[in-house]
């Protein structure tokens, strides 16, 4: 009987097992799912969102950012933008087959943008701007010919515009703005029916979209074994692709510099040569706002008729900078500017006024102007500490940690007075080491406030792309090209860290990795090595005040603007928290 009720049951216990294998690989997540593990596990940290994908839920379909097809259950849009992500692509997303839309922008990711997202021929959008992506574009993104739209826009990508691109024809938006690329611009194919607004912002290219023409740059349309090539590079070794990231930083810092010595000598360098006498012996006149300058017109104009080359003490982004020095022994700066079109004299004199009235004790002071017939002669006072940039990167004696906050401080100071005490508020936009002037006690003062918008002209653009200035970029102007509040806070915290480290945004050592200064803080942060950021050849960092300041800079440079804090609120920070309490002369409306 025992015999005949096992036989009886045997075959209920194998139904029960099969019916527990079943369900059990049911449980197990599918291959799209894996792909999203791989691709969050290359993900260093988030604002949180990640953390809803469990390896353990069978279904992906439901995790945030994520959209399936109903009825295959496939993974068609993986959309995570203003999520804070940091860290890079994982090449496993090509084994996404069905992916429709990739949306990663507005975040801090770094590293290069996959080749294998050629794969994935049913995308319709990529969108990966507002990053920290390096390297070229992937000459494979030409395979998807379902593309509708590609904007890669405000990240650091370099190279030529692959000849390949020009073959996706179902493409109705393309940015590519705000980038390194070079070469000529694709003139074959769908790349030509876009305007200038697509390219913008890449020194190095050329053709009919960027008003310029090609002079021996790298033609994409010639080089038909472009793919052969792109799978060449994959087999050199770690040390050739080192070196050779480190040769596009170079190649990066070369261009930058041929440019504004092209602009330069453009717009100043020909009547330099020759000296100031050209523009002040036409007919010029001396505007002194408040008395500040106890000489007569006569003195000044007989004084910058003596100005050449020899008294050049540097040359910025907005004009060639000459040291004056009065027979009293008294010396100013004189900044050249040369008028950009008719209309401009009385926009410039009105704009002048408010700037001559702006006094505070962070911020360098305009005593005053010569207005000639070919250029205005802006005198401020000379500060014999030269500039941020000149003491961090170019003195052989480094700045120790006691004067580095104490710059740090000034430079909150004066922006903070630009941004909530002065009638109009002033915008900056231009916020970098070498518009941080120094005086001989190593005060910092602000300088070249206002002349940004000042100068902002529709033909030449100048304060859209200033020399020097990527590094320290917000994301969402990089984007929109709108200057904000938030934008010129963003700018100083990438100050801050610069003053920290030692090094400048956009050193040689984050470009051979992919990455900017904020990007190699958030990748130390991961580490939990915030700490080694600081200069090694600092002295006396004091590790409290270390910590707090890193604080201070790292809600800066947030990714989302909300997220940064007033100017007002980071000098209540630095004075809390970083430096040992004082009174704020916050308000101080008096120039020392």
């Amino acid at each position: 009987m025992g015999i005949c009720l096992m036989k009886w049951q045997w075959p209920w216990l194998l139904y029960v097992l099969l019916l527990h294998i079943v369900f059990n690989k049911s449980k197990a997540i599918t291959p799209d799912g894996e792909v999203l593990i791989s691709f969050r596990s290359t993900v260093v940290s988030s604002d949180g969102v990640l953390l809803q994908w469990r390896p353990e839920d069978p279904d992906p379909c439901k995790w945030k950012g994520v959209k399936c097809d109903p009825k295959t259950k496939r993974v068609t849009h993986l959309s995570l933008p203003h999520h804070k992500l940091s860290g890079f692509l994982s090449p496993d997303l090509g084994k996404l087959e069905h992916l429709r839309v990739l949306a990663l922008h507005d975040n801090t990711l770094y590293g290069k943008i996959p080749s294998e997202l050629g794969n994935c021929t049913e995308l319709q959008g990529i969108f990966l701007q507002g990053n920290y992506l390096s390297g070229t574009i992937p000459t494979e993104i030409g395979n998807l010919s379902q593309l509708q739209n590609l904007d890669i826009s405000s990240n650091s990508l370099s190279g030529i515009i692959p000849a390949s691109l020009g073959k996706l024809y179902n493409l109705k938006n393309f940015n590519v703005s705000a980038n390194f690329l070079d070469g000529a611009i694709p003139s074959d194919g769908i790349l030509a029916n876009f305007t200038g607004s697509s390219f913008f912002g890449n020194r190095g290219l050329c053709g009919a979209q960027t008003n310029s023409t090609c002079k021996g740059s790298p033609d994409p349309n010639s080089q038909s074994n472009s793919d052969q090539s792109q799978n060449g590079k994959k087999k050199y070794s770690g040390r050739l692709l080192i070196s050779a990231s480190a040769t596009v930083g170079a190649l990066l810092l070369v261009a930058l510099m041929c440019f504004w010595g092209c602009f330069l000598y453009k717009k100043f360098g020909k009547n330099d040569r020759i000296s100031l006498a050209m523009d002040v012996s036409g007919g010029a006149s001396i505007v002194v706002f408040h008395g500040d300058l106890p000489y007569s017109s006569k003195d000044i104009i007989k004084k910058l008729e003596t100005l050449n080359e020899e008294h050049i003490i540097g040359i910025g982004g907005f004009g060639t900078v000459y040291k004056l020095a009065m027979d009293d022994g008294n010396v100013f700066a004189l900044k050249r500017i040369v008028k950009l079109n008719e209309g401009f004299d009385r926009f410039f004199e009105r704009e002048l006024e408010i700037l001559g009235s702006i006094k505070h004790r962070y911020l360098v002071n305009l005593r005053g102007y010569c207005n000639s017939p070919t250029s205005k002669l802006l005198i401020y006072d000379y500060l014999p500490g030269g500039s941020l940039d000149e003491a961090l990167h170019e003195r052989s004696e480094p700045l120790d940690w006691d004067s580095r906050l104490n710059i740090i401080l000034g430079a909150a100071k004066g922006l903070a007075y630009l941004h909530h005490d002065c009638s109009p508020r002033i915008i900056h936009r231009d916020i970098k080491s070498s518009n941080i002037l120094l005086d001989g006690n190593l005060d910092a003062r602000v300088s070249d406030f206002g002349l940004a918008k000042l100068l902002e002209d529709e033909e030449t653009h100048i304060t859209t792309i200033v020399a020097g200035t990527f590094g320290y970029l917000a994301p969402e102007y990089m984007q929109s090209g709108r200057a904000t509040e938030k934008t010129d806070i963003y700018s100083f915290g990438v100050l801050t860290l610069e003053v920290i480290s030692g090094k400048r945004p956009t050193d040689a050592s984050f470009i051979e990795k992919g990455l900017n200064i904020v990007g190699w803080l958030n990748f130390l942060i991961t580490e939990n090595r915030q700490r080694e950021i600081v200069d090694p050849l600092c002295e006396g960092v004091q590790m409290e005040s270390l910590d707090a300041l890193l604080s201070v800079a790292i809600q800066c440079v947030s990714s989302n603007p909300e997220d940064r804090p007033t100017m007002h609120r980071v000098v209540q920070l630095f004075e809390s928290e970083v430096v040992t309490p004082c009174p704020s002369d916050f308000y101080d409306s008096n120039s020392d």
